[in-house]
């Protein structure tokens, strides 16, 4: 396309611009109104949109986050151990089980997630890692320490 003038170049956006609108006009294709229609508002209707859709998706990860503290800290509870000494227990045994498989353990098996139980609490014990429980070590659990 050739442009005899500088302002018929300014003017001229091609078919960029269709496409452009065509983007934001599916993305309102469910709207009801002059939001799925007018450009104007549908651009503000759907970066609006996107806006609460990224902010939903942060809280339902904090909400499946705190979801799976608080089955860990009941299932530990159920066992007689508290979530944080759980966790320490873990660690020092370098047992390195994130929050999700925890949590389906105590969920769907609760005979293993009590057998990690049982391991955590003796490491704690054998480490004396200071706690407000009176821990006592499961007689299930052999640990090197402990062996009299």
């Amino acid at each position: 396309m050739v442009f005899l003038s500088l302002n018929l170049l300014v003017r001229a956006r091609g078919p960029d611009e269709f496409w452009r609108k065509r983007k934001i006009f599916r993305l309102a294709a469910h709207y009801i109104g002059r939001a799925r229609n007018c450009y104007s508002l549908s651009i503000r209707s759907v970066h609006k949109a996107l806006i609460y859709s990224t902010i939903g998706r942060q809280t339902k990860k904090h909400d499946i986050k705190e979801l799976r503290e608080q089955r860990l800290e009941a299932a530990a509870s159920e066992h007689g151990i508290d979530y944080q000494i759980l966790k320490e227990g873990l660690t020092r045994c370098d047992i390195h089980l994130n929050r999700k498989t925890l949590s389906d353990l105590a969920i769907w098996e609760p005979r293993s997630f009590k057998a990690i139980t049982d391991i955590a609490c003796a490491r704690a014990k054998q480490d004396h890692v200071k706690t407000r429980l009176a821990i006592e070590v499961p007689n299930t659990v052999i640990v090197r320490g402990l062996i009299k």
